[in-house]
């Protein structure tokens, strides 16, 4: 059987390693911890840039809109520059007989 000296540097040495085996867990348990909020925070980000894609793609869409509308009111400029400039020249038509007329 053991011998009562042999006893305490058995305990001693138990709760050495006890003690060492504790101050890994708790080393271990800070990085787990760590690594967490680090995942925590890449997903906020993660949202964060989800969230603002969302809004580019939105302002995307209402640009292409309002291009769309642009180039429509743009052919309908074009069409009453068109229908002006024959006024101008059907009205310079009708001055120039009017003017023989009188003459």
């Amino acid at each position: 059987m053991a011998s009562p000296e042999s006893q305490p540097r058995f305990g001693h040495s138990v709760k050495c390693l006890l003690s060492e085996k504790v101050g890994s867990c708790s080393v271990d348990t800070i990085a787990l911890t760590r690594q967490v909020l680090k995942g925590s925070r890449s997903q906020e980000l993660l949202s964060q840039a989800a969230r603002n894609m969302v809004i580019q793609e939105d302002a995307i869409l209402h640009s292409e809109d309002s291009l769309r509308k642009m180039s429509i009111i743009t052919t309908h400029l074009q069409y009453q520059q068109e229908a002006i400039q024959k006024n101008v020249e059907h009205s310079k038509n009708l001055q120039d007989q009017l003017f023989h007329l009188l003459k």
